[in-house]
């Protein structure tokens, strides 16, 4: 089997209302995103999807990734999309770095491997089932009483685990809004507060040091080492996300105790390929983690839930669904949705989701024949 042609697609993408966090500093409005169609000489065909939150929360910039392909793709024509490995080492030596336009790519590979091998992703990536994931909600930065009423609305949706913003210069502020949101939870739900690297370590040794709650926190700083410089010093137990970038990145975070868990984002990482070897490691060291995407549609969203899917519940926390955030939906009625706060993968074979070409319009690239 060999890959004959890659093409290209563009979507803006709006937020049904805009959404703030990192204490605020942040804003987005809109999300531009990528879709990827890759052909091969036998007649499957794979489908991928890369959607940075943004171009402020990651060096990541949807241009960017079709900048990229405009090198990488042209190196795949006539390769084997099955040979995984082989792949990734051939776009690593065309454009070393930029795991971000890798993703798209390495995607659709496993996309075309699962309908080869008649299989659903979940079940390539070692699942015994198509395991239902819980899902959890994204509650933008406000004020305390603004942030319980997005948890509510969101616990009517089915939702029992929350990822509530917050973060700034303002630490009264924060420490209200922890000890709001921790005292005004339902029973049976659970929140991790998520900083989006906006503090500094004093400032996250003194906010997380003045609140009597023990939930998750995660990213409160920019770098590794300033987490790790937390952790030792708070008692709540951290979870790292955009300082991870690479599986250096992740072997170093356990070896300096920076945290007890990690967010595992395909296209952050590089695709699938390299997203599930973390998981692995992540899984040998006794981490848990949330397996989720950087940002898409519910083509991207299902990507993430068929290798959460596959991993041992003592490992598995809730995954982030980006598309119930958007105001279009370019797979409608497929893919990995919440239902009563979980999301299934498909068990079709390969990923199974297409996205509509009435909806993603004209290609914006083709390469090859």
């Amino acid at each position: 089997m060999k890959i004959t042609r890659v093409t290209a697609y563009q979507l803006d993408m709006p937020l049904t209302e805009p959404y703030f966090l990192s204490g605020g500093r942040l804003r987005f409005e809109k999300l531009d995103s990528t879709f990827v169609r890759i052909e091969t000489d036998e007649g499957l065909i794979g489908w991928g999807e890369g959607c940075p939150w943004g171009h402020t929360y990651l060096p990541a910039h949807g241009p960017g990734i079709r900048a990229g392909l405009e090198i990488l793709a042209p190196a795949l024509i006539g390769l084997d999309p099955r040979g995984l490995d082989h792949i990734n080492r051939v776009m690593d030596v065309q454009l070393p770095g930029h795991p971000y336009v890798k993703s798209p790519l390495d995607l659709a590979c496993w996309d075309i491997l699962g309908q080869a091998a008649g299989m659903p992703l979940w079940q390539l990536f070692g699942g015994a089932s198509a395991t239902p994931v819980e899902v959890n909600s994204s509650i933008s930065t406000g004020t305390p009483d603004q942030m319980i009423a997005l948890i509510r609305k969101a616990s009517q949706k089915g939702y029992r685990t929350h990822s509530a913003k917050i973060g700034g210069t303002d630490t009264a502020l924060d420490i209200a809004r922890i000890g709001a949101i921790s005292a005004a939870l339902p029973s049976g739900e659970n929140v991790t507060f998520d900083v989006n690297r906006a503090w500094s370590p004093g400032t996250a040794i003194q906010v997380l040091n003045s609140t009597n709650t023990r939930d998750w926190v995660e990213q409160p700083c920019q770098t590794l080492e300033q987490c790790a410089h937390v952790a030792a010093r708070v008692h709540n137990p951290i979870m790292l996300d955009e300082c991870l970038h690479t599986f250096d990145d992740h072997l170093e975070a356990w070896k300096t105790r920076g945290c007890e868990g990690v967010k595992v984002k395909p296209n952050r990482v590089g695709g699938l390929t390299r997203a599930r070897q973390i998981r692995d490691f992540g899984i040998s060291v006794g981490w848990q983690m949330h397996i989720e995407d950087v940002g898409g549609s519910a083509l991207a969203d299902t990507v993430a839930i068929h290798l959460a899917a596959s991993t041992p519940d003592e490992n598995r926390l809730a995954s982030w669904l980006c598309h119930y955030h958007l105001a279009i939906d370019p797979v409608p009625g497929q893919g990995a949705r919440n239902v009563n706060g979980v999301a299934t993968p498909p068990s079709t074979s390969g990923l199974g989701v297409v996205p509509d070409f009435n909806i993603l319009g004209d290609p914006v690239a083709v390469f090859g024949g």
